[in-house]
């Protein structure tokens, strides 16, 4: 069994993936900002650590990050403020990245989104715009990182129950259950076949370890 560090930890995606990974037998810790959420995050099975990532240099997020076998990156600004969103999702994202390969954590999975890339094709006015940038470097950081990662990249997420099923040969964006983006991350921690791989998802008819094997 592994120690996962969950960063993020109060969002809807991390809040869900904890339980799965605390009843899969793992240790689990989710980093989140604001210490109100401690017995949210408690309450999945996960020890809550309060820090503040967009503030942290790279050596005080490799002490947070050492001595676990897996980082999620799970956080997120959550858009509205562009100078937030590029401290927070590429910043602090590749200065996680960073701190992970100082700490030997080899192992890192980053949820991203459906059409993250430098082609995202986002117009620069579009309020967007700013997150897709920010993504679009976060996950080339974190390929280029030599670990041994996964870009777990879902479409539009919803609160629908989960499915249990994928289809990772999607061409085109549709959406998916938030708790079947909680499996799918939980599956690849597992899944050898998921290293250095962009994990791109609707919902769809396979079962996820089956997909995530395939």
């Amino acid at each position: 069994m592994a120690r996962i560090l969950i960063i993020g930890g109060h969002g809807k995606v991390a809040l869900l993936l904890a339980p799965l990974l605390a009843a899969a037998g793992h240790t689990v810790s989710s980093v989140i900002r604001n210490p109100d959420h401690e017995a949210d995050v408690a309450a999945t099975g996960a020890q809550p650590v309060v820090a503040d990532i967009e503030t942290f240099d790279v050596d005080q997020l490799r002490n947070l990050v050492s001595g676990n076998d897996v980082v999620v990156w799970s956080a997120g600004a959550g858009g509205g403020n562009p100078a937030r969103t590029k401290a927070v999702d590429q910043d602090a994202a590749i200065r996680s990245i960073d701190a992970a390969k100082a700490a030997g954590v080899t192992r890192y999975v980053m949820v991203s989104y459906f059409g993250a890339g430098s082609d995202h094709g986002i117009p620069a006015d579009d309020p967007f715009h700013p997150y897709a940038e920010a993504k679009a470097a976060a996950d080339a950081h974190l390929r280029a990182s030599g670990l041994d990662w996964t870009i777990v990249a879902p479409s539009a997420l919803t609160l629908d129950p989960p499915a249990g099923r994928v289809d990772l040969s999607a061409t085109e964006s549709a959406s998916v259950s938030r708790a079947d983006v909680a499996a799918v991350i939980a599956a690849a921690i597992d899944e050898p076949s998921a290293i250095r791989r962009t994990l791109r998802f609707n919902t769809g008819d396979v079962p996820i370890a089956e997909a995530l094997h395939g």
